[in-house]
């Protein structure tokens, strides 16, 4: 088996629903206005822009876990986008379909939280 990269995605519930949609194997086509796919690298990363942006944007925020085949992700160089553990990966819109081919597993929602 090749060996698996994990990596995190915070969503809003309306990404959510069409992540289970698809049976929990993959992310839906961006927008338009989204031109590129970024999942991140850490946790902690993706909990910070979960409750720092989508649960005020959105009134809800989760942070979903997935793995990705680490030979695939070598086309793709680490981003960092701030400092040190801001890092995430740059995938365009229109890879996103292959990119969604090369999870291993399930995607897990591993946090949730809310506007209170």
């Amino acid at each position: 088996m090749s060996s698996v990269i994990i990596l995190y995605r915070p969503v809003a519930q309306k990404e959510l629903d069409l992540i289970e949609q698809s049976g929990w194997t993959k992310f839906p086509p961006r927008l338009p206005e989204q031109p590129i796919f970024y999942p991140v690298l850490n946790l902690e990363y993706a909990r910070q822009i979960t409750v720092d942006w989508n649960v005020p944007a959105y009134g809800n925020g989760y942070v979903t876990q997935f793995a990705v085949d680490a030979a695939y992700l070598k086309k793709f160089p680490v981003q960092n986008v701030g400092g040190k553990g801001y890092d995430e990966l740059w995938i365009p819109a229109e890879e996103l379909q292959e990119f969604n081919q090369h999870i291993v597993g399930k995607i897990e929602v591993v946090e949730q939280y809310f506007q209170s």
